[in-house]
């Protein structure tokens, strides 16, 4: 095969919880993680050919690159769209190929006509069939399938595409697929009920590659389920990384994904925690029952979901989670149940959106079917945008979802969170934050940002005494906590 460049863009984000920026500063990081899926690209195209990857979220994009390549490579998702528009648009009028995947084009791939190769699904199928046709002179404009990739044939990601010190993680993917069926969710509709999962072989390669860029900090596994396969979990991939981690010194602190089933299984938690996992992310959604009913959430229902957040809390794992509002069955008094919720429980990082519909869900076919869907959806969760008319008047809706914000993240209710959560928080010896360069001016930054120029300053300043005088040994997780509490305030414009 002719030898090609190739030019792999990952598309700029908006500001939302996500995408941390305004915390990034403090560490002076310039995304939080690299496109795990352009990496594995990378991998599945020929050795020879040149690769040049630029991400926009580190570094503008400037036309001799798209002029140095042979074809522009770009994956996305929902929430990258407007950048999408603007790379397509720049290579269209500099003649350059282009060739996309990933989820906003394997659910809109009718939206991008532009594009000259669509490639769909799971690259590990379908990037292959273009290579081959494009080797015979034969290429065709969409390739696509219903099978669902070998994840022991995937690829290591090629790590030597990225300056690893730009990013404040990076990513790993064990599995595929989630057993549950989320009547929102699009993740069953794109990579299938059956959790597929890597090797321990090949995760453990991951985590030398990794380890061999110099990295040392935060790992994502970005499995949508990261306990998918339990046993494996508790038999084979855990206790391998657990002999990793001893062996290298524990250089990671691993972030994960996991349904709140997690919380009946007290080994494999503290399997977890000794594997170095500091943080699980944990779908909540909603205290209601019959809304959890409603999109079919049945691993939340018929439990306490503050004990079971509590019982993970426990074991040395901080719980990150997400909560939904604008369900049909939400009744008027959700919006002060889910601050209740939030502050009981003490997540931190509570990631609270409006519902929508993405276009592969079954939420959005019973949506269409009932007349209800006004326009796709923009992949945002924190714009207080809806694509589609809610059961629940729109501006009681939205004042109660303002309510919301306002009533987790102004700087009382967060700051007496956060010192709720740490009286009780015992990390693992081998999850807690190391000392760096980078953290202790990331401490100054803070100390002159939000504790002298902030409204925050006097619960910052509170927390950081009380974080020092009791409990000196999270003194370094107090400040990264007030450092979150800065970005999701400014994510929804600043408030006291």
């Amino acid at each position: 095969m002719e030898n090609k460049k190739i030019l792999l863009i990952n598309p700029k984000q908006p500001d939302t919880y996500w995408n941390f920026k305004y915390a990034l500063k403090f560490v002076s990081k310039k995304a939080a993680n690299p496109s795990l899926g352009l990496l594995t690209v990378a991998s599945l195209l020929p050795d020879e050919w040149e690769k040049k990857l630029v991400d926009l979220n580190i570094t503008p994009l400037k036309d001799k690159d798209i002029l140095w390549s042979d074809y522009v490579f770009i994956t996305a998702m929902s929430i990258q769209q407007k950048s999408v528009s603007e790379i397509v648009n720049r290579c269209n009028m500099l003649n350059r190929k282009m060739v996309a995947g990933g989820p906003l084009f394997t659910e809109d791939y009718e939206n991008f006509s532009q594009i000259d190769h669509l490639i769909l699904n799971e690259a590990e199928i379908t990037l292959p069939l273009f290579l081959d046709d494009l080797n015979n002179g034969s290429v065709k404009k969409i390739y696509r399938t219903s099978e669902y990739a070998d994840m022991t044939c995937s690829p290591a990601p090629d790590y030597s595409l990225i300056n690893t010190s730009k990013y404040a993680f990076l990513s790993i993917q064990f599995s595929r697929g989630c057993p549950y069926d989320c009547e929102f969710c699009d993740i069953t509709a794109l990579l299938g009920h059956k959790v597929r999962t890597k090797t321990t072989d090949q995760i453990i390669l991951e985590l030398d590659n990794i380890y061999k860029t110099g990295w040392r900090g935060n790992v994502f596994f970005v499995d949508d389920n990261f306990i998918g396969k339990k046993n494996v979990l508790k038999k084979d991939l855990l206790p391998s990384i657990i002999r990793w981690m001893q062996k290298t010194k524990h250089p990671f602190l691993f972030t994960t994904e996991a349904s709140i089933d997690l919380a009946d299984d007290v080994e494999l938690m503290y399997l977890m925690v000794e594997a170095g996992f500091s943080t699980v992310f944990v779908g909540i959604e909603t205290p209601e029952e019959a809304s959890l009913t409603e999109c079919n959430k049945k691993q939340n229902k018929n439990r306490d979901l503050i004990q079971s957040v509590k019982k993970i809390q426990s074991t040395g794992m901080e719980v990150s989670a997400g909560f939904i509002i604008g369900f049909d069955h939400d009744s008027p008094s959700v919006f002060q149940r889910q601050i209740d919720f939030i502050q009981e429980s003490r997540i931190i990082s509570a990631m609270v959106g409006l519902l929508n519909a993405p276009k592969k869900t079954r939420l959005y076919q019973r949506l269409l079917k009932e007349g209800r869907i006004v326009k796709e959806w923009s992949g945002n969760n924190t714009d207080y945008s809806l694509n589609f008319i809610p059961a629940m008047n729109k501006q009681e809706l939205l004042k109660g979802y303002q309510k919301i914000i306002r009533g987790i993240y102004s700087s009382k209710a967060y700051y007496n969170r956060v010192i709720s959560f740490l009286k009780d928080y015992n990390p693992h010896a081998s999850s807690e934050i190391k000392i760096t360069f980078s953290k202790f001016m990331a401490l100054l930054k803070s100390m002159y940002i939000i504790g002298i120029f902030n409204k925050s300053r006097k619960y910052y300043w509170n927390l950081f005494f009380w974080s020092l005088f009791n409990k000196p040994r999270l003194f370094p997780l107090a400040i990264t906590y007030s450092i979150y509490g800065y970005h999701y305030r400014k994510v929804f414009g600043e408030f006291s």
